[in-house]
């Protein structure tokens, strides 16, 4: 192997998850409303006139309702060695559940919150402080291994009938610690 491929390498410290962009064409992600439990909650995922995702809609508590979500799933990346998930969001203020699994056939999420300020941030999750969650309980399983990952998700369910807008600039995995 060339040495400028090695040293390369060595900088090579974040693992693309997803990149918004004016040419995205947002096919693989898709929306799960409250609805599917009888609920009325609409979220929406779109492009942004500057090409970033757009997750918007209102959560609404009819009907034993209360969250929406959307849902990115991909072929499986090995995630060993990353420590971080990171996300480059500009929110309202409210606080999102982030979600994600190793293997998209689970029946549970491992998952961490959150909070937005209203302005564009970027936000470092540890992965093995993800733990795991089914139906808003949690579940006695360790937390999240950070060795595999085939979906990632945000969700929206602060237990209050709201309306929500979450613009998603890019979501990556890193190993750096700061």
């Amino acid at each position: 192997m060339p040495l400028s491929v090695c040293i390369l390498g060595l900088f090579m410290s974040t693992l693309p998850i997803y990149d918004f962009n004016p040419s995205s064409t947002l096919n693989d992600w898709y929306v799960v409303n409250d609805g599917v439990m009888g609920g009325l909650s609409q979220g929406r995922l779109e492009l942004s006139e500057d090409g970033h995702g757009l997750f918007y809609g209102r959560v609404s508590l009819e009907n034993n309702g209360g969250f929406t979500s959307i849902r990115y799933p991909f072929g499986t990346k090995k995630v060993t060695g990353y420590t971080y998930l990171v996300l480059r969001v500009k929110g309202d203020g409210k606080r999102y559940q982030i979600r994600v699994k190793p293997k998209t056939s689970l029946y549970y999420s491992y998952i961490a919150y959150i909070e937005t300020s209203g302005a564009w941030e970027t936000l470092r999750i540890p992965m093995r402080e993800m733990y795991p969650v089914f139906r808003g309980n949690r579940l006695k399983l360790p937390n999240y291994e950070a060795e595999e990952l085939q979906e990632i998700g945000i969700l929206i369910g602060n237990k209050e009938a709201e309306e929500f807008r979450l613009e998603i600039d890019t979501i990556y995995l890193d190993t750096d610690k700061d």
